[in-house]
C-alpha cells in the first residue's frame, strides 16, 4: 500500500524531467512533503482534445484529486477507499479496468512514506530512489458531478489511482507492496491512450531494480496529516 508520499519540485521543474508538451495546470501546487489522499497531486497524463481529434495527443502535465472516483460512481466518497490497485488484478476489477485500458499515468514523487512495527507504535520510513524522481504508475478517470451544471468548473472531477505490486528487498522489511514503476523508455507506450492491450500495457511496468532505493526513519509528525514541510523526510535515530 501507498498511503502518503512527498512531491517538493515544482510544475515547471516536473514538465521538463517528464518531457511535458503542455503543462495544463490550472491550479500550481505547493511543495508537499506529506501528500496524503483526497489532496490534489500531478499527474502525467497524454490527451487528445475532443473537439479536434485530428491534432495527435500530447503529453500533459495535470492536478488530480488522490482517490478514484469511477465514473459510475454516485459520490465522491468511494474515492476514499480507492487510493491503490492491485496491478495483478486492475485489468479486470470494475472499479478500475476502463482506465486501465485507455486512461494511465504516471504520479512523479520524491518518494513515498510506509510504517512498521505493531498497531499504536508504529515506526515511519521515507523511500526514496538514490538518483532522481520516482515515476509511480497510476490511472485515472473523469467523474461527472450531476448536480452542477455542466459549464461549472468543477462539474468534472479529475482523480486518480496507485498501482502497486509486491515490494522488492529494499521495501519488503517494511511493508510487502509499493507502488508499481514505469521506465523512461516506457513512458511513451505507457501513456499512450491507443495502447488497449492489456498484457503489454502491464509488461511496460515494473517493480524498483534492487539498490536503487534507500529507507530510513523519519519523524512521527509524518502521521499527522497536517503537518508539513521538508523535515519530515530527514532522517531520524530509533
Amino acid at each position: 500500500m501507498c498511503g502518503r508520499y512527498a512531491v517538493s519540485q515544482s510544475a515547471d521543474d516536473l514538465a521538463d524531467e517528464f518531457g511535458v508538451d503542455n503543462a495544463e495546470v490550472r491550479e500550481r501546487l505547493d511543495p508537499d512533503w506529506n501528500v496524503a489522499p483526497s489532496k490534489q497531486v500531478y499527474a502525467v497524463v497524454t490527451r487528445g482534445k475532443k473537439d479536434e481529434p485530428e491534432v495527435p495527443p500530447t503529453r500533459r502535465l495535470r492536478t488530480l484529486r488522490w482517490g478514484l472516483v469511477p465514473s459510475w460512481a454516485k459520490d465522491l466518497s468511494i474515492g476514499n477507499k480507492l487510493i491503490n490497485a492491485r496491478v495483478e488484478t486492475a485489468a479486470e476489477k470494475p472499479a478500475f479496468r476502463k482506465a486501465f485500458a485507455a486512461r494511465r499515468c504516471i504520479l512523479p514523487a520524491d518518494g513515498f512514506y510506509e510504517w512498521r512495527g505493531e498497531k499504536g507504535d508504529k515506526q515511519p520510513f521515507f523511500i526514496h530512489p538514490k538518483d532522481g524522481s520516482l515515476a509511480m504508475a497510476g490511472l485515472y478517470e473523469i467523474w461527472r458531478d450531476k448536480s452542477k451544471p455542466e459549464d461549472a468548473d468543477d462539474a468534472f472531477v479529475w482523480s486518480v489511482v496507485i498501482l502497486t505490486t509486491d515490494a522488492t528487498d529494499d521495501v519488503g522489511q517494511i511493508h510487502d507492496r509499493m507502488p508499481m514503476l514505469v521506465e523512461p523508455d516506457h513512458w511513451e507506450r505507457w501513456l499512450d491512450p491507443a495502447n488497449t492491450d492489456a498484457d503489454d500495457v502491464t509488461a511496460l511496468l515494473s517493480p524498483a531494480v534492487p539498490g536503487i532505493l534507500d529507507a530510513y526513519p523519519v519523524s512521527t509528525d509524518v502521521n499527522k496529516v497536517g503537518n508539513n514541510g521538508p523535515h519530515l523526510v530527514e532522517p531520524v535515530d530509533l
